[in-house]
Order: structure tokens, then C-alpha cells, then sequence
């Protein structure tokens, strides 16, 4: 068993899709100052490290918070119940644009307030989940980033396979209530099968269910831990860590934050670099033009 300690990461490069920008937004009436919407999926200091990026590529585009752009910011606290109330709020706030991250949250943008137009980030197949209809023609009010490969997932397990060589268990937390968590799943158990590994999947949708999920882990032993990208596992990291620690417990997780509260190692993209490139998107719907 790979003892549980704080790793250097390697550097990573994953593919991240610009979109051909769906939105053609009229331009901002002179003098106007833009509204901008962001829902964050779990709090301000769990998502500091997004929020400064996007707030840095602003300033590099000439934007000062609170006197050439206004932004108003909504946190769901891991909680995607939360996501129509939130919506509600920034609706009644008239906001001119939405920014947002995950697939969850940009359904329940697209899906309640589709006039308003929404720069998205850190997607999982946008085309399969239903969030756009092409990369080239997003359709809708609908652009933003994603980061798409079809065998992340399968690297991952082949990341703890260097790790552990013999591993033929391992434990997998992804979220039902994601529909690309849904897809991810079912890579992870394509991959599994070609590595002949034996897959504990354990779907948790909500904090309370941590504990079952982990007393499941202490039942079956599986050796190794993948945890795919949610904002769920992002907003419990600290005690996904603090479990994994103490089961000595070796895994590979989608955010690097993981492994900064404790993890062995993640593979992905930069998710603080797609908040900056967001900015971009922003600045373009904001004076009508289109973000190509």
C-alpha cells in the first residue's frame, strides 16, 4: 500500500475548447454599466482561487468592479437545489450576462433564464448533456469553454496504476445528479474493465451521504481512491482528504485543490486559467460583439 502523502503534481495539459460564442447580445447603451451574474457552486472562500483569476481578466480588459462593471455573486454552498433560487435572484437583479462553472449549474442557467445570455466554464460534453448543439454553432444565448477528452478518465486509473502497480481496486466517488458525472461513470467502467480492475462506484449526491460512502470504503477496502470533477467533492475536499488520510488511502482526483488539502495527485486542466478566459467572453457579450 503507497502510503498517503502530499505530492508534486505534475504539469498537465489537457485540451480546453473555446466556443464559437451562440450569443449575439446588443450592445451596451453608452454610459450603461454591465450587470454580471455569477453563480458559484460552492462559497466565496472555497472559490477564491476561481473568482480572482476571472476578476484579474476583467482588470486586464479595462474592467474596475464597482464602477465599470458591477457583479453580483451567488453561492449554491455545494447545494444544486439551490440553483433555481439563485437563478430567481440574479434574474430579479437584471443582470445582462450569467457566468457560471460545471454542467449542473449551466443547465439550470439555460434551462431557467435562456434570454439571458451565459458564459460557461469547466463543462463536460456540452454537446451530449444538451447544453449546445456544436462547438462551432453553440445555438442558443449559450458559450463559453470546455475541457473534453474521451480517455481522461482511463488516464486517471492508469495514473494509479503507475502508482500501485498491482492495484485491481478501486473506489470511485462521482455525483448521479450531474449528467456528465453519469457518462463519466460509465468511462471510468469501460476503462476499469481494460485494466481488469474492480470498480466500487459510489454515487453521492449530497454531503449527508459522505458517511455512508465511507463506511462503504471501510467495509470493502478498495486500494486506491478516483474522485471525478464535481463541485460536490470540490466543496467537501477537506474532508474527503481527512478521510483518505486516515485510510491511508492513495487516490487521483480531478482538481488540484485536492491534492492541496492533502491528495496524492490530480490530472486536469486549469480551471483557474478558464475563470481568466472567461473575462473575455464577458468583455465581447458586453459590447455586442461576437466571441470568436
Amino acid at each position: 500500500m503507497c502510503a498517503m502523502k502530499r505530492a508534486a503534481v505534475p504539469s498537465i495539459l489537457v485540451v480546453v475548447i473555446l466556443l464559437a460564442v451562440g450569443v449575439t447580445a446588443e450592445a451596451q447603451q453608452p454610459g450603461k454599466i454591465p450587470r454580471i451574474g455569477f453563480l458559484g457552486n460552492s462559497t466565496a472562500a472555497l472559490e477564491e482561487n476561481l473568482v480572482e483569476p476571472f476578476r484579474q481578466g476583467l482588470h486586464d480588459l479595462g474592467y474596475v468592479e464597482g464602477k465599470n462593471i458591477l457583479i453580483e455573486y451567488r453561492w449554491a454552498e455545494g447545494k444544486y437545489d439551490r440553483f433555481p433560487a439563485l437563478i430567481g435572484e440574479l434574474v430579479a437583479q437584471k443582470v445582462d450576462i450569467i457566468v457560471t462553472a460545471g454542467t449542473p449549474a449551466s443547465l439550470a442557467v439555460k434551462k431557467q433564464a435562456p434570454s439571458i445570455p451565459l458564459v460557461m466554464m469547466a463543462v463536460g460534453d456540452p454537446i451530449g448533456t444538451g447544453l449546445i448543439e456544436s462547438l462551432a454553432h453553440p445555438g442558443g444565448n449559450v458559450t463559453g469553454l470546455t475541457a473534453i477528452a474521451a480517455d481522461l478518465e482511463g488516464k486517471r486509473l492508469e495514473l494509479l496504476r503507475e502508482v500501485i502497480p498491482k492495484l485491481s481496486h478501486v473506489a470511485v466517488f462521482w455525483n448521479p445528479a450531474n449528467t456528465f458525472q453519469v457518462i463519466s461513470e460509465k468511462e471510468v467502467q469501460t476503462a476499469a474493465r481494460a485494466f481488469k480492475m474492480k470498480v466500487l462506484s459510489l454515487g453521492v449526491q449530497s454531503p449527508a451521504q459522505f458517511d455512508n460512502a465511507f463506511a462503504t470504503i471501510r467495509r470493502e477496502r478498495p486500494r486506491a481512491l478516483l474522485v471525478l470533477a464535481d463541485r460536490l467533492f470540490l466543496h467537501n475536499r477537506a474532508r474527503i482528504m481527512e478521510f483518505a488520510t486516515k485510510q491511508r488511502l492513495p487516490g487521483v482526483y480531478a482538481y488540484l485543490e485536492l491534492v492541496e488539502a492533502g491528495g496524492l495527485m490530480s490530472y486536469g486542466p486549469s480551471y483557474a486559467d478558464m475563470h481568466r478566459r472567461a473575462a473575455t467572453f464577458v468583455d465581447k457579450i458586453s459590447k455586442g460583439q461576437k466571441a470568436v
